[in-house]
């Protein structure tokens, strides 16, 4: 018996049946691993129906503070105070949580600069799995007299080199965007002075009453739609 065990057909028998177990294992091991991870990944794209990002466009840095470029993170930062919220400095922006109404607003103000806030608006949508007709992005615009706001559900990027970005990097424009006029009160080639420029003491006067009704605006955005917002507060 022992001299027929140590046969060499009996050895690679043995052999060829160690090797056909272990692949089979294997193959079981890899399809447990794949079952439960597949059940992650269904998960993780589940979206939540009640959840809006909120982008204020502006530059970081204090030197850019109160310009009329950076409107959109002062009106961020009202609605944060409002509900006594705190940033946090997280990745690519200045990053808060707010709930309202039974919805929950993530704020964000890139710091990635103005012309490269696509980046930035990507990996918070992709890290929330927010999708794009539950953004919102806040903005100047020349184009509009100071003080008057429009809210829309998607356009062309009017010259905004943030809105371009987010356009090129998300693609597409399909997505909500409320922009603030600040007036185009400047000389040929004072453009980047004027958008870069300090509020004068009237603008700054003015601020709080278009800045109170923006919040409100975004407020809507999340809670009675779109549609409902551009009818009430355009």
């Amino acid at each position: 018996m022992l001299k027929y065990l140590k046969s060499p057909n009996v050895q690679q028998f043995f052999l060829l049946l160690r090797f056909l177990t272990f692949t089979k294992m294997n193959e079981i091991f890899q399809k447990i691993i794949t079952f439960f991870s597949s059940k992650g990944e269904n998960q993780s794209i589940e979206l939540d129906p009640m959840k809006y990002l909120i982008i204020g466009l502006g530059n970081p840095g204090a030197q850019y503070d109160d310009t009329r470029h950076n409107v959109g993170f002062e009106i961020l930062d009202k609605l944060a105070k409002e509900f006594d919220a705190t940033w946090k400095d997280d990745q690519l922006g200045y990053v808060v949580e707010i709930k309202h109404k039974g919805r929950t607003f993530v704020l964000l103000k890139p710091t990635t600069f103005m012309n490269l806030s696509g980046k930035a608006v990507r990996y918070w949508m992709q890290k929330h799995k927010i999708p794009k007709n539950k953004i919102l992005v806040v903005l100047d615009d020349l184009n509009l007299p100071f003080g008057k706001q429009r809210l829309r559900g998607k356009g062309n990027d009017g010259g905004h080199n943030g809105l371009k970005d987010i356009d090129k990097v998300t693609g597409g424009n399909n997505y909500a965007r409320l922009r603030i006029g600040i007036g185009g009160e400047f000389h040929k080639g004072q453009q980047v002075d004027f958008v870069l420029g300090k509020w004068s003491q009237e603008e700054t006067d003015a601020l709080p009453e278009i800045i109170k009704k923006a919040t409100e605006t975004i407020k809507a955005f999340g809670t009675i739609g779109l549609q409902f917002t551009m009818n009430q507060f355009n």
